[in-house]
């Protein structure tokens, strides 16, 4: 039976909702307790990659809890449900740090909470990506279903990208006198709105999971943690989509974590926020387009794997553009928009396109090895975004530290030091360009996941599957 538009609109609002308290995370934690509550930035790096190092072990346990689940409910929208609620409420206390708290009890608050947000997502992510191999068919309406998802998902990342830096301060003056000061204002804020989106991720789960049902199962036995990485390593096409997602996402999360930095201490001016967020508003739009419209009409010209190095290009020359600018000319917020299309663009479709390509994956491991293990692949998708978030989070805080851009003063916004601006224009441009030529060389190299070769494995499952009636 098809998708109805119902279920396509629940689980689309449902994407929105996730990657919403996701890129609230991974954009704006080091900002939050770094420039605002005054934890030192390598610090915070550590404790970033620390908990991803910890999702190592954690990811993978629970695509196995998914997978051994058995309820009236299914197996994947129990642990969705409850793991958006127990998240949403990690997220608020964590955007709501008792500023009273010493420096060494700050540093142990964002740890712990970080380390239990980084848990909860994953109770909720993995089940509900895995969904999508259990009630598709596959084929087109699989990639269908799987790009609508992506492009909701970049919805709500980019909602994030236009809305906080606009929202913050707006929330965060409510209630308090004009002599309150910007931290202040920039701390309280991040906890309301962190709340209202908490609110909203719970609401738009719950939709998703009264509307969604799983449509077929395979009985197979659930695998072990040792069998899981055995499934993982003779996947060697699963293997290969999530290496190159993560040297992407690293490219990607670099970008977006400094880029606040660069308004606010390169760009500068007393008017750099309303430029960070008018350069957002921009960015996001474009990123949505790029998956809800631009995606579409490339998809119907090119394959899924032309289309996905086309991205390449558009995102290197992007940077490559940004960093010209930079040294040249900065005079108009208006000008950086120039790099920022091609950026955006890019990072539209290659998220859409990673998850088609893992989602494929699936059948693939099937057919090559008997089993179909989609939470354990996709819990190596959660694994290895956050893992690149991490990572990015450690490089960006060695560069506010080593080039000393974490004061947040009159005097550090308007007076930073050349060689300071211009660590952090190479730390965001060319760093990400390496990261994305080495992804495509890699996956040129390694994937086999044609649009041919999918509809060939498609058709070779369907196959087996009248063979054993």
């Amino acid at each position: 039976m098809k998708l109805t538009g119902k279920e396509k609109v629940s689980y689309g609002l449902g994407a929105v909702g996730k990657d919403m308290v996701y890129m609230l995370s991974a954009s704006y934690i080091l900002y939050y307790y770094q420039d605002i509550l005054g934890v030192q930035a390598y610090i915070m790096g550590i404790i970033l990659l620390a908990a991803r190092v910890f999702d190592a072990f954690n990811d993978p346990i629970m695509g196995v809890l998914v997978a051994k689940t058995r309820t009236r409910w299914g197996k994947f929208r129990p642990w969705l449900l409850v793991g958006t609620i127990l998240n949403a409420v990690i997220l608020y206390f964590m955007f709501a740090a008792p500023p009273a708290l010493d420096g060494a009890g700050m540093v142990a608050y964002a740890a712990v909470f970080y380390v239990l947000w980084g848990v909860t997502y994953t109770m909720m992510d993995i089940p509900y990506w895995s969904m999508i191999p259990a009630f598709t068919e596959g084929g087109k309406e699989r990639e269908g279903l799987s790009t609508l998802a992506r492009s909701c998902a970049g919805v709500g990342s980019a909602l994030i990208t236009i809305l906080t830096m606009k929202c913050v301060p707006a929330m965060g003056k409510i209630g308090q006198v004009a002599e309150t000061s910007a931290k202040e204002v920039e701390r309280l804020g991040f906890q309301r709105f962190a709340l209202v989106i908490a609110a909203l991720f719970v609401v738009f789960i719950t939709i998703c999971c009264w509307n969604i049902k799983e449509k077929s199962t395979v009985n197979v036995e659930a695998p072990s943690v040792g069998q899981m990485f055995k499934t993982l390593l003779q996947n060697d096409q699963a293997m290969t989509v999530v290496i190159t997602i993560v040297l992407v996402n690293c490219a990607i999360y670099i970008t977006s974590n400094l880029v606040i930095y660069f308004f606010k201490y390169d760009f500068g001016g007393t008017d750099w926020n309303n430029s960070y967020v008018l350069f957002n508003t921009f960015g996001g739009a474009i990123q949505i387009l790029s998956m809800m419209i631009l995606y579409p009409l490339v998809r119907k010209v090119f394959s899924t794997t032309k289309v996905f190095f086309l991205s390449f290009i558009s995102a290197i020359a992007g940077y490559l553009t940004l960093l010209l600018l930079a040294f040249v000319n900065m005079s108009s917020v208006f000008l950086l928009f120039i790099p920022g299309f091609f950026i955006f663009a890019a990072h539209g479709l290659l998220t859409v396109l990673t998850t088609v390509f893992l989602a494929n994956t699936v059948d693939y491991g099937e057919l090559k090895n008997k089993r179909r293990d989609e939470s354990v692949i996709f819990s190596m998708q959660t694994f290895v975004v956050k893992l690149a978030s991490g990572v990015a989070a450690l490089i960006a805080s060695i560069c506010l530290s080593v080039f000393k851009l974490s004061d947040d003063t009159e005097a550090a916004v308007t007076n930073v030091a050349g060689s300071s601006v211009v660590g952090l224009r190479m730390t965001m441009t060319v760093i990400p360009i390496v990261g994305l030529i080495v992804a495509a060389f890699y996956f040129r190299k390694k994937f086999l996941l044609t649009d041919e070769k999918v509809e060939e494995i498609a058709a070779q499952l369907k196959e087996n599957k009248k063979g054993k009636v």
